[in-house]
């Protein structure tokens, strides 16, 4: 029997998953309440989620590339047996998982793996409605630069633009439009101050509309200015869906999830930006899985980012609150009670989603904690004002003015940045709206409208790398 165990273990280079009776777990004093696999392009991650100490080892095997993970003192578990059907085909780095019972004491989870990877393995302590987890996250042993994916869609867009002659004609007519118009405003100091509002066409998906020159909110200067940016340099935009993966955010009375429904208007936003000559858009997460606070800047940053427009979905004890808001970092203080109790809920997300603390980049945290400048504030609350007054006319406001909070996504000392809480998802009206696509395209082009007014009364400045 033994020289038979052997050969098999040496036969499947020592993994060998040993079948006995599921549901017998009381050899430990562990039990497992869930299993969650959660893939994204960034990573995949892997949670298991259970009451009671765990105790575990894990390491890699090469030749193919495979993670093993034992949970000692374990008889094997329903729960934990239902992993296998967590995976889905498409999961960017994990092929196959087994689980089965290695020796008497000892459950063996067996990843196999799509290519080499860097795994990160951590505990979470009881947070909110979870217990204790477990979990692996699975990254890419090289990962891709986001700077040159952007850059990449960059030159494609740029390709089909020089396509059309008539394109570069209508560019030309404009830049010589915007050059009159600033001769003939008054001096300020300023070569242009351009008009207040933006017109909707420039970046909602419809047909233009041949009159729309002659309406006295769409000024022709302003459009000059936002066409002309694009000559200058492309700018970048950087929108961050909030929560994901073990993070719901909010929840609706009718049982919508924040992070679905910001995930889904953030998507739309991009869309318009991209629609708009000159701008390019990039997500911080493109799927349903938990981004790190400082990783959504992280990232911001790595695209070199002329905005950051974190996306959300507001929720209160009082069914009855609604409308939206937009925040801007306060280095002071919240600008209102409510302000200062919403970015301490924001601020909860990494221990909800589950953040890796040993892991995290020391430098980065200074940076989140010391460095947000008072020029980034006053940027900011240009850019909310703007953004504010567009969604005023698709949407009733919380509040009239841009607020001001300590939210900790906000502290890129670099980076212009606003919090939009598109809406109370608590509120059984707003919610219904936020899970219809119609609102959700009228909110992403109210903020587009919205930040292409902020750069038209705001240029970014010139640098090398765009």
């Amino acid at each position: 029997m033994n020289t038979r165990r052997n050969l098999l273990k040496a036969a499947t280079g020592g993994l060998l998953l040993q079948l006995v009776p599921v549901g017998a777990w009381a050899v430990g004093q562990v039990r497992f309440v869930d299993v969650r696999l959660w893939p994204a392009d960034d990573y995949t991650r892997v949670t298991l989620e259970h009451h009671g100490p765990l105790k575990t080892r894990h390491f890699l095997v090469e030749s193919p590339h495979r993670m093993v993970v034992d949970i000692l003192d374990m008889r094997l578990d329903k729960t934990l047996k239902d992993l296998t059907a967590r995976l889905k085909a498409d999961d960017p780095y994990v092929q196959q998982i087994r689980v089965g019972q290695y020796d008497a004491s000892t459950v063996r989870i067996v990843f196999d793996l799509k290519s080499e990877v860097r795994p990160e393995v951590f505990t979470i302590e009881p947070v909110a409605e979870y217990k204790n987890r477990f979990v692996v996250d699975f990254y890419p042993k090289k990962p891709v630069d986001p700077l040159l994916g952007l850059l990449d869609k960059g030159a494609d867009r740029e390709s089909n633009a020089s396509s059309g002659s008539h394109k570069d004609d209508e560019i030309a007519r404009i830049l010589r439009q915007a050059e009159a118009d600033s001769k003939s405003s008054p001096a300020s100091g300023k070569a242009r101050e351009p008009a207040r509002d933006t017109a909707k066409t420039e970046v909602a998906e419809s047909k233009p509309d041949p009159k729309v020159e002659n309406k006295p909110n769409t000024p022709k200067a302003e459009r000059s200015d936002k066409q002309a940016l694009e000559v200058k340099r492309v700018i970048t935009v950087a929108i961050d869906p909030g929560h994901g993966g073990e993070d719901p955010g909010a929840v609706g009375s009718g049982g919508s999830y924040e992070k679905h429904v910001v995930l889904a208007i953030s998507k739309l936003l991009k869309e318009e930006l991209d629609n708009i000559p000159g701008m390019r858009a990039m997500l911080t997460r493109n799927g349903d899985f938990f981004v790190p606070l400082g990783t959504r800047v992280q990232k911001a940053r790595s695209v070199n980012a002329d905005l950051f427009v974190s996306v959300h979905a507001d929720a209160f004890i009082k069914q009855s609150a609604s409308g939206s808001s937009v925040f801007v970092l306060s280095e002071r203080g919240a600008s209102s009670t409510a302000a200062n109790w919403l970015a301490n809920k924001e601020n909860a997300s990494d221990l909800i989603g589950g953040v890796n603390i040993k892991g995290t980049d020391n430098q980065l945290a200074k940076v989140l904690l010391d460095l947000s400048t008072t020029a980034q504030i006053n940027d900011s609350l240009k850019l909310g004002d703007a953004v504010l007054g567009k969604i005023g006319r698709i949407n009733k406001l919380h509040k009239p003015r841009v607020e001001q909070a300590g939210f900790a996504v906000l502290k890129a000392p670099d980076i212009p940045s606003i919090l939009v809480e598109t809406a109370f998802i608590s509120n059984p009206d707003e919610e219904r709206k936020l899970n219809d696509p119609n609102h959700q395209r009228k909110i992403a082009q109210a903020i587009a409208q919205g930040i292409a007014q902020y750069f038209a009364k705001n240029p970014p400045v010139a640098r090398r790398i765009t």
